[in-house]
């Protein structure tokens, strides 16, 4: 008797502990949610933008890319040998082929960094060539020969208004007196677009960056107690939303017994009912982007991983004019340095045809398809193509930027960068090693930008990989197992690429839903809490 009579009392006072939990559980609950709403807010409306400025309203361009072009070997009247001599020019860093303005040019880049210009038919130096040729540029992508150009800058670091991700530095910004004010950054270098950005998409930047980064914290305090800040109030949502699966789902039949007096209508009903659907969502959009925020610690430092060696004008005997190659298939040429051997680096249009594909009348723009280029290096003391050398080269350049080879002041080591300091690659096996030529590769992505790579995946304990590109001897990117983890936490759980099945629009639309509903549940809750 004396046992069951402890049993029953054991029971009661388990029940009355649970009771408790519950009912600081619920109130907990109401906490989170209160000091979480304004950040859910900030969060899920700049979310919402998201979608609707990269691809459902996102601004059309004449031209993303500078289309190449073969060159007429007539106009390098002059070698880059006599250009050099004629102005006085002992060194260099290296030097391509420009055509714009109906001339033709060398860009040569000084010991100093600056890019200089030489009509290639007179060898005499063209002034301001760098802005000139950044003009030119920025209305050949506009299709815009009329419009007046307010300002044009030169951009050497990420800022608010030219973030990391658009990767290219150092670039011009060029500002167009038009209705759209817009604004074109261009890389000179490689005659590339890096991004383009008129008045709606400015606003955009401004407010994604401002109420999704948190880039006011910046402003006032520093990185990293912003992100200190953001991966504190994301926990506190996770939980917001593990507590209200475990009160509106879970444990819903103890608590509507307790509260069974004031049966739950009107919005009371709903939060609970739409909560327990988006409580999934609310965990992975909260997770994906703690974990994301974690890798912002470091500055990006990827822009100055470049191999710039100094050439003696001397080192170089044969012309570029003279050399032993196709030259109807002729598109440019650059100089390399391997092995204590220099090389041109020519490109060339492959030698297969290709079709032409109508052009799509739905389409605003008429894009050609891009004609693919074979890569060939010459011996500059024998005129002689070698083969193989382009991925020796990558070789190379993975080997020097993880501080294998003998360093210049050219670049930073990636130990610099923020990833961890990386192995030795000299006693290493090469798994893998490819040429990449788009960004259908989920590993590689349009987020890098730089194109073709060679990617190389060495066998060091975390599957190192390298993606070179060595027609300007960077590193365009460096990934590793723990960076494969969390950006497909960040693809899968944050951008829903689990929907990609049903294509962009609808991922992109089921975001925005998510989204949406998320910001729905947390002012319902918030209506509920004003009205009690």
């Amino acid at each position: 008797m004396s046992k069951e009579i402890k049993e029953k009392k054991s029971k009661k006072k388990d029940s009355k502990i649970v009771k408790k939990i519950k009912q600081h559980m619920y109130k907990w609950h109401r906490v989170i949610g209160l000091i979480t709403i304004i950040p859910v807010i900030f969060w899920t409306l700049s979310g919402l933008m998201h979608p609707f400025m990269a691809h459902f309203f996102k601004p059309e361009i004449a031209h993303e890319k500078l289309e190449q072009q073969t060159i007429d070997k007539n106009q390098l009247q002059f070698s880059i040998q006599e250009v050099l001599q004629k102005n006085e020019l002992t060194q260099f860093k290296n030097f391509r082929i420009v055509t714009f303005n109906n001339k033709t040019y060398y860009q040569l880049k000084t010991i100093i960094g600056e890019l200089w210009y030489f009509d290639a038919s007179t060898a005499e130096k063209l002034e301001n060539g760098d802005q000139k040729y950044a003009e030119w540029l920025s209305r050949y992508f506009l299709d815009d020969q009329k419009s007046t150009i307010k300002k044009s800058e030169i951009v050497t670091e990420f800022t608010s208004e030219y973030k990391y991700v658009n990767r290219y530095l150092p670039v011009y910004k060029l500002s167009f007196d038009r209705p759209d004010t817009m604004e074109v950054y261009v890389e000179t270098s490689s005659g590339k677009l890096a991004t383009y950005n008129p008045a709606s998409r400015q606003w955009f930047i401004w407010f994604f960056d401002t109420f999704h980064n948190w880039s006011f914290i910046d402003a006032i305090s520093n990185n990293s107690i912003r992100i200190i800040t953001m991966i504190f109030l994301l926990s506190i949502i996770g939980f917001s939303a593990l507590s209200g699966i475990l009160i509106y789902g879970l444990l819903w039949k103890q608590f509507k017994r307790t509260d069974s007096v004031q049966p739950k209508k009107g919005l009371r009903k709903y939060h609970r009912q739409i909560g327990i659907w988006v409580s999934l969502f609310t965990l992975t959009f909260a997770f994906s982007g703690a974990y994301h925020a974690t890798t912002k610690w470091e500055p990006y430092t990827l822009s100055q991983m470049v191999y710039e060696p100094t050439f003696e004008t001397k080192e170089i005997p044969i012309a570029n004019n003279i050399l032993n190659l196709d030259w109807n298939r002729f598109q440019n040429i650059s100089i390399i340095t391997l092995n204590d051997t220099i090389y041109y680096r020519c490109q060339l249009i492959q030698k297969q045809k290709y079709k032409t594909s109508k052009s799509d009348s739905n389409t605003k723009w008429n894009k050609k398809e891009d004609k693919k280029s074979e890569i060939i290096y010459i011996n500059t003391a024998a005129n002689q193509i070698t083969s193989n050398i382009d991925l020796q080269y990558a070789e190379y350049l993975a080997y020097y930027f993880t501080g294998g080879a003998p360093q210049e002041a050219c670049c930073e080591m990636i130990e610099s960068s923020d990833h961890e300091p990386q192995p030795d690659l000299e006693n290493v096996k090469l798994l893998e090693s490819k040429i990449i030529t788009d960004f259908e590769s989920r590993e590689y992505g349009f987020v890098n930008k730089r194109l073709p790579v060679i990617k190389l995946t060495y066998d060091t304990p975390e599957k190192t990989t390298y993606f070179i590109e060595t027609s300007t001897s960077r590193l365009a990117a460096i990934i590793n197992n723990s960076d494969k983890v969390e950006g497909y936490s960040f693809a899968i759980l944050h951008k829903f690429l689990f929907m990609d099945w049903a294509g962009k629009n609808i991922r992109d639309l089921t975001m925005v839903l998510a989204a949406l509903t998320i910001l729905i549940v947390s002012i319902l809750g918030f209506i509920l809490f004003l009205k009690k």
